[in-house]
């Protein structure tokens, strides 16, 4: 009976250790960062003003480190072996923050807990931020819904919608993530001088 117990335990562990040896030999996810624009934004209009990014707000399917991609309207995956180098959201805060540091054109910006005397919020719903296969061709989706909020009064004082769309440019994972931030960084730009003429 000892021996059977033995013998059965030597099984087990060997199970475990082949398991532990595949699970070694899996290579980890290719980690991709989201950049903040690299031209300046247009226009010379400078607000005195300092803003405020909130974390942005998005459904469960963003809201996470994974890349979406979708092969239809209707049908969400993730990019295999890829992600974010932190939660969407998180990344989109961040580099809105420098993209107004960068532009010049507010006094001051930040985040939560920095101690700012805030004048507006940049409010934002992330709604898209996918590769898309609707068109056939992969395509980089992204759509921001905006609102510049007076910290003060609590009264919106405008809002808008910002869609912008980037072809793929061949395949694989680096493609994917470059067409993204292409649309980013456009997007970025529209933003920053939109909400200054706004605020």
């Amino acid at each position: 009976m000892a021996g059977k117990t033995f013998l059965k335990a030597g099984i087990l562990a060997a199970v475990a250790l082949s398991l532990s040896a595949c699970a070694s030999l899996t290579p980890p996810p290719q980690t991709f960062d989201l950049n903040p624009p690299t031209r300046a934004v247009a226009g010379t209009r400078v607000a005195n003003i300092q803003v405020l990014v909130p974390e942005p707000t998005t459904n469960s399917t963003l809201d996470s480190e994974r890349i979406v991609v979708m092969p239809s309207t209707q049908t969400v995956e993730y990019l295999g072996g890829s992600q974010w180098s932190d939660r969407l959201p998180r990344l989109v805060q961040l580099q809105l923050v420098q993209a107004f540091q960068n532009s010049g054109r507010v006094a001051a910006v930040g985040i939560p807990g920095q101690g700012l005397a805030i004048d507006y919020q940049v409010v934002i719903e992330i709604r898209h931020f996918e590769i898309s296969y609707a068109s056939g061709s992969p395509v980089a989706n992204i759509e921001l819904a905006v609102k510049a909020l007076n910290d003060k009064t609590g009264i919106v004082r405008a809002t808008r919608i910002f869609k912008v769309s980037e072809p793929v440019s061949g395949q694989g994972s680096g493609q994917f993530v470059a067409a993204l931030n292409s649309a980013f960084d456009r997007l970025s730009l529209e933003l920053v001088e939109w909400f200054v003429r706004a605020a």
